[in-house]
C-alpha cells in the first residue's frame, strides 16, 4: 500500500508500551493528507488504510482530528510518542505534536479511557472462569494489560495534561495479566478502583477541547497541499 503526504507515522502499541513480547507484532500508526483537490469531487477520498503484515493504520488528517478530539486513546499516541519511536515527522506533523493539548478536555479523555478499559474488561468477562485454550489465555492476558494500561495512563492524563506512552514498570502489567488470565473476575477491582480514582481526582485539562487550534491547523494542511497542486 503506497499512501502520499504522510505527515506524522511511528511505532505504537506493545512495543511503545514497553510490554512487547518476543513474536509481538509492531503496529504502526500514521495520518496522511488527502490531496486538496480530492476533497471537492463527488465522492470524497478514502479515510483510512488498514494493512496486515505489516501492521499499520493511517488516518486521514481530518479523521485523526476528530478521533483525537473526541481523545480516542489509541489516535492519541501518535502524537506523545517517544522521539525515537517516529518513522516519519514532517513540519506539519511537528506543529501537530505542538498543539496536541488543544486536543484534550476532561470529559472526554475520562470517559473514553474508562469507556475503553470497560470495554476490555468485558471482553475478559465473556470468557467465563479461565479454563480455555492456551491461544485465548494469552489473549485475554494481553487485553488485562490494556485495561490496567488504559486505566493508569488516562488517569495520568487526566490529572497532568501529558501522557506516558511507556509504562514504569512492564513485569507489574504481565504478572497482572497472568492474574486475570487465570481468574477474569480479578480485573474488576482494579477497574472499579480507578472509576473512583477519576472521580476523586482533580483535574488540570478544560471542560472543551479548543477546536480552533484543530481547525487551523487542518487548514494550513489544506492550504500547503492545495498550492502543491496548483504550481
Amino acid at each position: 500500500m503506497t499512501v502520499q503526504n504522510i505527515l506524522l507515522s511511528g511505532i505504537v502499541g506493545s512495543t511503545a508500551y514497553g510490554l512487547a513480547h518476543a513474536g509481538s507484532d509492531v503496529d504502526r500508526l500514521g495520518l496522511f493528507a488527502a490531496p486538496t483537490t480530492d476533497l471537492h469531487g463527488l465522492r470524497g477520498p478514502k479515510e483510512s488504510h488498514v494493512t496486515t503484515a505489516p501492521d499499520r493504520t493511517l488516518h486521514e488528517a481530518a479523521k485523526w482530528c476528530r478521533l483525537a478530539l473526541g481523545a480516542n486513546p489509541t489516535a492519541m499516541e501518535l502524537v506523545w510518542l517517544p522521539a525515537e519511536l517516529y518513522e516519519t515527522r514532517t513540519p506539519l506533523g511537528e506543529e501537530l505534536i505542538g498543539i496536541r493539548t488543544s486536543f484534550l478536555c476532561a470529559k472526554r479523555v475520562r470517559d473514553a479511557y474508562l469507556g475503553y478499559a470497560t470495554q476490555q474488561f468485558r471482553r475478559l468477562e465473556n470468557r467465563g472462569d479461565g479454563s480455555f485454550s492456551a491461544d485465548t489465555r494469552k489473549r485475554t492476558a494481553k487485553h488485562a494489560r490494556h485495561l490496567k494500561r488504559l486505566c493508569h495512563q488516562g488517569l495520568e492524563l487526566y490529572a497532568t495534561g501529558r501522557l506516558e506512552i511507556r509504562v514504569e514498570n512492564p513485569d507489574e502489567y504481565h504478572s497482572f495479566g497472568e492474574r486475570v488470565a487465570a481468574d477474569p473476575s480479578a480485573a474488576l477491582p482494579l477497574l472499579r478502583r480507578y472509576e473512583t480514582a477519576f472521580d476523586e481526582t482533580r483535574t488540570v485539562l478544560p471542560e472543551v477541547p479548543d477546536e480552533a487550534a484543530a481547525e487551523a491547523w487542518l487548514l494550513r494542511v489544506r492550504r500547503h497541499f492545495y498550492r502543491a497542486e496548483t504550481r
